[in-house]
């Protein structure tokens, strides 16, 4: 499974989660699968709220799953249309995430208890 989470620095496994999926300056994507880790920038970090893109940055790459600290109703919507999924993170790094994950410990993030401003988490 290849899981995209959000990340405050390029530290692989060892990066924080970043709070909101959109102005993260960097998405750590996990292959669980092959335990590999790639990181990408995300150059559209500053945006007005509700006018993100960050998807662009992630053009091309096949991704299974988000968890994130938060994210708006809209992107949640676009991703499941894209048939990934989001989870709900918890504070800690990506390999903290990664085994919470593993075990099925992460609230699934849906249109219902999505974000509806940047300070919800």
């Amino acid at each position: 499974m290849k899981i995209c989470i959000p990340t405050t620095t390029q530290d692989g496994k060892s990066a924080q989660v970043y709070e909101h999926f959109g102005s993260a300056p960097y998405f750590t994507l996990c292959d669980t699968e092959k335990s590999t880790v790639e990181i990408i920038d995300n150059a559209n970090q500053h945006h007005s709220h509700g006018m993100c893109q960050p998807m662009s940055a992630l053009v091309g790459k096949e991704i299974d799953a988000v968890v994130t600290g938060g994210m708006g109703a809209r992107a949640v919507q676009k991703l499941n249309e894209g048939g990934i999924k989001v989870y709900r993170a918890v504070p800690g790094t990506v390999e903290a995430i990664l085994q919470q994950f593993s075990k099925g410990g992460l609230q699934e993030l849906t249109i219902e208890n999505a974000c509806v401003q940047h300070g919800c988490h």
